[in-house]
């Protein structure tokens, strides 16, 4: 038996043969030639690097490493914020009222609403670069003289035009949105844009559509202004160089094209219902914009429709209102109660001195504080005005479940409508003068929560005005049994006292009811 055969055979093979279980490990025969001291064998371990997967399962490398893993997917490390949302040290009362005062959101005492949608700083040198650069452009496509608005007196709303025009322009994809207080205003422009657009539409076509119920409506508001429509707007209008001037919107995807328009759209509506008012609102929709509300685009689904037989106000019989005929001088809606008459049909005069008009409506007026006092310059006016706010109470109470089969009209779905967007106006303009700081995102979701149907039922029943409300004999069954069905109803007969109120005595008759007998800024509802 040969004892040389194996020291043979151990210095025939060459160091990586070996591994680390051998017992016979050579690593300290061995030296590095870049070093003149020997590697030991403990070196030598660390230095090489290890693959997990080739460990073991049980191996306690493998399972730190895969724990490391799992930590990493469960618990993902917490972005830091920007330095400029950690807290800082709150402004000192003096600082505080010297910003509020010096900010141009207080100076005009005249126009509340108005000077609540300025922007909270002064202009500076980007701000009226920008104004140099496209204002014109911008003025001479809406159709508005090229002066400078400055120059106007202090009583004139349209003063400020020029600021809230360049404020409706930055959106929030632009270069000059960075700017805190011209961010703000522009948010806070369009958050009143987005009602007033809707308040024009909704009293456009009650009175162009008298017989249509409120569904058919809003799919042709849809087919006006909806998200997807609106570019193409822009472009009639020769406006969308200033919303993109450094992209073609024609090659720009929607989910880049449309959020800056819709923005920039109802910015814009926002401060021309400021400077303007509605008249003016109806002139850039459907002179400068161009919109046709008999274009097939904006027609709605074919239905199902009751027939109509009852009449409908002689203005409005064989005859489609145009945009002129419908936007009355502002605040004149009980001069011109076209309106009312779109809302409640003449027929509703069959239902004078029944049952509910004589043991309900007297309770109902003590309850909302009607009749108001009014100075007409003839007794007999005011007569009629009172008769016709009886009937108008009265088909507010008139659930569609009792007279709408036998006239499609008896029931207080157009009052409703137009009442759910005054309501939307009214609230949206008391946010914006109540929070002065508060940015548009916030104030949306505020309007939100104060708005719920939920909250709006529960106004009406705190005053328990919904024991008069008219069912059909059926739903009136299915009630019994089930409560919660009637949450839905008054609701509406909420929104449509706001839709009488307004077309009755204008918009601040709205305002007294929403926040003196209703109390709408709770977000809570009193306890009964």
């Amino acid at each position: 038996m040969d004892l040389s055969s194996p020291l043979k055979h151990l210095n025939s093979l060459s160091p990586s043969d070996f591994s680390f279980s051998s017992s016979l490990s050579p690593f300290s025969f061995f030296k590095n030639p870049n070093s003149r001291k020997p590697i030991s064998q403990s070196s030598r371990i660390f230095a090489v690097t290890i693959n997990p997967s080739e460990l073991p399962r049980s191996s306690p490398q493998r399972l730190l490493k895969e724990l490391n893993e799992r930590k990493k997917t469960a618990f993902p490390k917490k972005k830091i914020p920007p330095k400029r949302f950690i807290l800082k040290p709150p402004l000192d009362d003096a600082k505080l009222a010297d910003r509020f005062l010096n900010s141009p959101q207080m100076s005009l005492k005249a126009f509340p609403l108005l000077s609540s949608c300025l922007p909270s700083n002064r202009l500076n040198t980007g701000d009226k670069t920008w104004i140099d650069e496209y204002l014109l452009e911008a003025k001479q496509a809406l159709g508005y003289p090229l002066e400078p608005t400055e120059l106007l007196g202090d009583d004139n709303p349209a003063k400020q035009f020029d600021t809230l025009l360049y404020l409706a322009f930055q959106h929030p994809s632009c270069e000059r949105t960075n700017v805190r207080h011209i961010r703000s205003g522009h948010s806070r422009l369009w958050f009143l844009g987005q009602y007033v657009l809707e308040l024009a539409l909704a009293e456009f076509f009650l009175q162009r559509y008298p017989r249509e119920s409120p569904a058919p409506m809003r799919e042709r508001m849809f087919g006006l202004i909806g998200k997807r429509y609106l570019p193409k707007w822009i472009k009639a209008a020769s406006l969308h160089n200033l919303v993109f001037p450094f992209d073609d919107m024609d090659k720009l995807i929607r989910k880049d094209r449309e959020p800056p328009v819709k923005s920039v759209f109802w910015a814009l509506f926002g401060a021309i219902y400021l400077c303007f008012g509605m008249p003016e609102v109806y002139r850039v929709l459907f002179e400068v914009f161009g919109m046709d509300p008999d274009d097939e685009s904006c027609q709605p689904k074919l239905r199902r429709q009751l027939e109509d037989v009852d009449y409908v106000s002689v203005e409005f019989e064989g005859n489609k209102l145009s945009w002129q005929d419908v936007a009355p001088p502002e605040d004149t809606l009980f001069a011109h109660p076209r309106l009312f008459r779109a809302c409640v049909p003449p027929g509703m005069h069959r239902f004078r001195g029944n049952i509910w008009d004589y043991e309900s409506r007297p309770q109902v007026m003590q309850a909302l504080g009607y009749p108001l006092w009014m100075t007409d310059r003839i007794p007999e006016i005011t007569d009629a005005r009172n008769i016709e706010l009886g009937l108008g109470l009265q088909l507010c109470f008139m659930h569609p479940s009792k007279y709408k089969f036998d006239h499609p009209r008896f029931c207080f779905e157009r009052l409703e409508y137009v009442g759910q967007k005054i309501q939307d106006l009214v609230m949206a303009e008391r946010l914006l003068m109540k929070h002065i700081d508060a940015p548009g995102r916030w104030l949306q979701e505020k309007h939100r929560r104060l708005l719920l149907n939920k909250f709006c039922g529960r106004y009406l029943r705190d005053k328990h005005l919904h024991r008069f409300i008219l069912y059909g004999e059926s739903v009136q069954d299915s009630y019994e049994h089930n409560r919660r069905l009637r949450n839905p109803a008054t609701t509406a007969v909420q929104q449509a006292i706001h839709g009488l109120s307004y077309t009755v005595y204008g918009k601040p008759d709205v305002r007294r009811l929403m926040f003196e007998v209703f109390d709408f800024e709770q977000i809570q509802p009193k306890a009964v």
